[in-house]
């Protein structure tokens, strides 16, 4: 069923003017990709495990040469060789032969198993079985974790440290990936102070610019402080456009009505089109939003659990759309714990 609660509506609406994948494209080191969005589809050059290699010590054989074994009739094999972690091609036992291997050893294709250690009888260069064994046992198949040519990092995901171990196992060193969106945050109010300046009775410290780029940071982007605009709207006006021209999105917390005026919807009709003027639901009304060449604009609450949820429902469903990372429409986790 649709989700027709105005939130969702709102947020589709905007999202209808979202460029989806919009950033340009990059290439970094492998260890300098975390947090980053994969550009394209990541596939597997080899496989995983590379070749056929044994997950236990023990002794390679013919399987069909086990099969007859019992405690009343062991069969005898003579030890022939080993096979060591890091030979780069494996022997087959001959009839009545077996070859020691170690965990790693690579194995050949074919009716082989390996007996574990514990279980033979050894004497000198023989040692003897006495039950069967099944075909490939305690043998690790070329490609059981990822076959190659297979897909390991899809388009759109964020990258993680468990990524970066596959990519590693894989011989890759390289990845193309979304540039990071830049977003410049600004707050608003004549009553708004950095909170690095002493305070000042009447004033009200500036906590939403570190949280709210804080925020953005961890969302994989790279935040700007655009500082403090005064209720002064030629201004702000002036101040938005020239972070248009340096920044993929724009964040603005508080401002929303100032002496009667629609303040931020005016301002964003200014440099741009206003496509979300306010929500209603609670707290709703400083959700506004705009688009201005392709660029979102979030704006939202001064008030900072407000500014951070308003963040959480647009801002990061923005910063997914230019990534390419994500169409999901973020939830309202508060109203769902009310």
């Amino acid at each position: 069923m649709t989700d027709e609660s105005p939130l969702s509506q709102a947020q589709a609406a905007f999202a209808e003017k979202l460029p989806f994948q919009s950033l340009d494209t990059e290439t970094c080191s492998l260890q300098a990709s975390l947090g980053y969005i994969a550009a394209a589809d990541i596939n597997a050059p080899m496989a995983s495990p590379p070749y056929s290699r044994a997950i236990v010590e023990g002794f390679l054989v013919n399987t069909a040469e086990t099969r007859g074994a019992d405690e009343n009739s062991p069969v005898t094999f003579s030890i022939n060789g080993e096979i060591n972690p890091g030979d780069e091609t494996s022997q087959t036992p001959q009839n009545g032969q077996g070859i020691q291997v170690a965990t790693g050893s690579i194995i050949a294709d074919g009716e082989l198993s390996i007996v574990r250690m514990w279980e033979v009888k050894q004497d000198g260069d023989k040692f003897s079985i006495s039950r069967p064994f099944p075909p490939r046992f305690f043998i690790e198949e070329k490609g059981c974790d990822i076959a190659e040519a297979s897909m390991i990092v899809a388009a759109g995901t964020q990258i993680t440290a468990e990524h970066i171990g596959t990519l590693a196992s894989m011989g890759i060193n390289e990845v193309t990936v979304m540039k990071k969106p830049v977003v410049t945050v600004f707050a608003s109010g004549d009553e708004v102070l950095a909170h690095t300046d002493s305070f000042k009775p009447g004033y009200i410290y500036d906590c939403n610019t570190p949280m709210l780029s804080a925020a953005v940071n961890a969302e994989g982007g790279e935040a700007i402080a655009g500082g403090i605009q005064s209720d002064d709207f030629d201004a702000f006006v002036a101040t938005v456009k020239t972070a248009l021209n340096n920044s993929d999105m724009i964040v603005i917390s508080g401002g929303t009505a100032v002496g009667g005026r629609d303040f931020i919807s005016d301002l964003l009709r200014e440099v741009g089109e206003l496509v979300v003027d306010g929500v209603p639901m609670r707290s709703g009304r400083p959700l506004i939003m705009g688009v201005a060449d392709g660029k979102p604009i979030i704006c939202v609450a001064g008030h900072p659990p407000e500014a951070m949820r308003g963040f959480k429902l647009f801002g990061v469903l923005a910063m997914n759309y230019l990534s390419g990372k994500s169409k999901t429409l973020p939830v309202d986790t508060v109203q769902q714990n009310q």
